[in-house]
């Protein structure tokens, strides 16, 4: 029986064979996801309808099952048009997601051309694609290591 909330067989699976730097993106309803794979990544598609499930939920549930050593964002263009208008609030519950499970990092925007390189890395083991309406919600996690004892 699994002591962690997250229960999906095929993301334990992926996670489980995953390994310190492997990245995990999860994506926004709006994501490409199926043609910015990495040539090791695997899809998840837990698009069920608009806004099921969100990002922020994902987060949350994969935070009990691995440690994360580093978060990414992707950075909003300048000529976007919600450039200069700060972080997307999205970014804010991350970060409150991150607090809650006593975790020291801050979010690292990648500029968004350089973002979907990173996801196209043969680090990258999985994405899951939920249906997240919110505007810039795409995070790329970076799997950190277990500390002794943990």
């Amino acid at each position: 029986m699994l002591k962690h909330t997250l229960l999906h067989p095929q993301i334990n699976e992926i996670i489980g064979r995953a390994g310190h730097h492997s990245k995990i993106l999860i994506a926004d309803g709006n994501y490409p996801a199926y043609n910015t794979l990495g040539p090791n990544a695997e899809l998840v598609c837990l698009n069920l309808a608009p806004g099921l499930v969100s990002c922020t939920q994902v987060l949350d549930t994969l935070l009990t099952a691995i440690p994360i050593e580093a978060a990414n964002t992707m950075g909003i263009p300048a000529d976007d048009p919600y450039a200069g208008q700060g972080d997307p609030p999205v970014w804010d519950e991350y970060r409150q997601i991150l607090t809650r499970h006593q975790l020291n990092i801050e979010l690292q925007p990648i500029q968004k051309w350089d973002f979907y390189d990173a996801v196209a890395s043969r680090d990258h083991v999985l994405t899951i694609q939920t249906g997240d309406q919110a505007l810039w919600a795409n995070l790329l996690l970076t799997i950190g290591v277990r500390k002794p004892g943990e």
